[in-house]
């Protein structure tokens, strides 16, 4: 069968209920047919009226995750890149807040000549744009166009609407996934299709039909279900995709080609099948050793904050993180075991800091705001004196400034103006041009995000694991003119605040060294103690996470894995001495000698 029609579009929408894995769905289709030698863009619909994701609370909408150019997104566009492994522009990514923006704006300014500006056709004539807009700019051959939320929801009915438009004006082009959950009741005891049998048939009711359902559920799909489903549906058997719960998410890729789903879309798409490229050989090996790498566990905390809403736990605000360190403890032969830990039940005296001595690393990640941040700066002083590896993002690293400046410097009360802007020591003080923007309530996307370049020094832990990584995206060939020779790498960031510039030179004749720095020398990019007083103590402004991928682990985070597995091995030979109430680590581990 030779290709019919133009571009093709595959639109992915959920049935019965949310957070069940469209993102994860569309993020595997993509690298499925990418395998298969196709140019895969990938696009988020988020149907909430936000014109972005940067004022969410990330306890209920999961992790802000920032692009190259800045943008504030849903966590989903950051698995796009991690499975298709190529960076994402503005152009992947929608929501109802940008379209009615854009509308209006539009509207005031005359752009639509006097005419009755209504939903329908502008507004869904917008999104049509769009959808279309980034196909183009891509230059793909296949758009996946992932819309939030489930079938029934009012506020995507206008995406659901321009897809339905798309569609009859491209019949052969453009085809429906739905991605719906089957729960098996604890009392029955038995598998229901009937609440994605009423999904399917509201879609219906919208002129939408299903051509593929990815039925996900705890356990794999009988083949009595797949046929109960298919007739109630009006699809064909081999088009209700069964998708269990797994370990890993990134054998979902790998299961989707097992049941063919790659060939089965390509077929609704009126596209020749294709067989998979030796690079699905890559991605196989990969996912089996993020699942298996090694019986050599290592324990991760990951103490932060955005984990309880109500009475559950969630993870998403810091899912990038989670992958990064899945990707780099791979790379480094162990397998990562990770533990949240909330920093508030530290300073609640809940958890006792010695605790910590159990776990082979600890990260504190980003975030905003005072609560539980004396926790953290006591998580990070135990770690220093401990010997504890040690990374810390974005805030994570300003806390490390802090706790620096206290405990070493002495500067009772050092802290960041985020939190107290009249103290005495502000150590973490607002970038100057951001005063404005607070002054004039302005916090949407108004933080300095984005991708910005920073020259890495010799001689340190980062410009060690940078100098070694041939895999790292960001890294840049060119050598800074004005900063001794360095390397320059290129990271992404999410933040208001700074390291205050006023006490770098105290900091630094202190022995906290400033690996990292913007190219002007004048912004603080990385901070680390030397190997001969910390085996791994580093924290960086920028959020390396976000360009961690499962075929190229970030070098910091592969440098702080090798760090925790090197404490794991050598726990046994640690010397402790006394001094005064609390024991500290003097010759901090014999392994971490030179």
């Amino acid at each position: 069968m030779k290709k019919i029609g133009g571009h093709k579009y595959i639109f992915i929408i959920g049935g019965v209920m949310s957070g069940v894995g469209k993102g994860v769905a569309s993020s595997s289709l993509g690298t499925l047919l990418s395998a298969k030698g196709f140019r895969v863009n990938l696009v988020k619909v988020d149907p909430y009226l936000n014109v972005d994701a940067g004022t969410m609370n990330p306890t209920e909408h999961g992790e802000v995750f920032v692009l190259n150019s800045g943008l504030e997104t849903d966590q989903d566009m950051g698995n796009y890149e991690r499975f298709l492994g190529r960076d994402l522009t503005n152009d992947d990514y929608i929501t109802s807040g940008m379209i009615y923006k854009h509308v209006i704006e539009k509207e005031r300014a005359l752009g639509y000549g006097g005419k009755c500006v209504e939903a329908i056709p502008h507004i869904r004539d917008e999104i049509v744009g769009r959808f279309e807009h980034s196909a183009r700019t891509n230059k793909s051959d296949i758009s996946i166009l992932e819309i939030g939320g489930t079938v029934g929801d009012y506020q995507n009915v206008m995406f659901i609407e321009a897809a339905r438009v798309l569609k009859m004006r491209h019949p052969d082009d453009v085809i429906f996934i739905m991605v719906s959950y089957l729960p098996t009741p604890g009392k029955l005891g038995e598998m229901k299709t009937r609440p994605t049998q009423h999904a399917v048939q509201q879609l219906a009711s919208y002129g939408v039909n299903t051509d593929i359902i990815i039925a996900r559920a705890e356990t794999a799909l009988d083949d009595r279900r797949k046929a109960k489903i298919a007739v109630a549906c009006n699809i064909h058997t081999k088009c209700v995709i069964s998708a269990p719960d797994i370990e890993s998410i990134y054998d979902v890729p790998i299961n989707f080609d097992q049941d063919h789903l790659g060939n089965i879309v390509l077929e609704a798409l009126h596209i020749s099948p294709r067989k998979t490229t030796d690079e699905f050989k890559t991605w196989k090996k990969m996912a089996r050793g993020i699942k298996n790498s090694s019986n050599n566990q290592i324990d991760i905390a990951i103490v932060g904050k955005y984990f309880n809403t109500g009475d559950f736990t969630l993870t998403d605000a810091y899912l990038s993180v989670l992958e990064a360190i899945k990707f780099s403890a791979y790379a480094a032969g162990v397998k990562a075991v990770i533990h949240t830990v909330n920093a508030r039940d530290f300073e609640k005296g809940k958890i006792n800091y010695s605790s910590l001595d159990t776990y082979h690393g600890i990260i504190v990640p980003g975030g905003f705001g005072e609560t539980g941040i004396e926790g953290k700066i006591n998580v990070i002083r135990y770690a220093r004196e401990r010997g504890i590896p040690y990374f810390g993002l974005c805030y994570g690293m300003q806390l490390m400034t802090i706790e620096y400046a206290r405990t070493v410097l002495g500067l009772k009360g050092a802290t960041t103006a985020e939190i107290n802007p009249l103290a005495t020591h502000l150590l973490i003080d607002i970038m100057p041009e951001q005063k404005k923007k607070i002054a004039e309530v302005n916090y949407g996307g108004s933080m300095r995000l984005g991708l910005y370049t920073a020259s890495i020094f010799k001689d340190t832990i980062a410009y060690e694991a940078y100098g070694a990584d041939k895999k790292f995206t960001g890294k840049k060939n060119k050598k800074s003119k004005t900063l001794n020779n360095s390397l320059q790498i290129e990271e992404r960031h999410r933040h208001r605040y700074e390291v205050n510039h006023e006490y770098v030179e105290q900091l630094e004749e202190a022995g906290l060294i400033f690996s990292g720095k913007s190219p002007d020398g004048m912004l603080m990019e990385i901070a680390e103690l030397p190997r001969s007083k910390h085996p791994f103590f580093v924290g960086t402004q920028f959020h390396p996470e976000f360009l961690a991928r499962p075929l190229a682990p970030h070098p910091l985070f592969t440098a702080f894995m090798k760090a925790a597995k090197k404490r794991k091995s050598q726990q046994s030979v640690s010397i402790l001495e006394k001094d005064g109430p609390e024991e500290v680590l003097t010759t901090y581990t014999l392994a971490y000698k030179k």
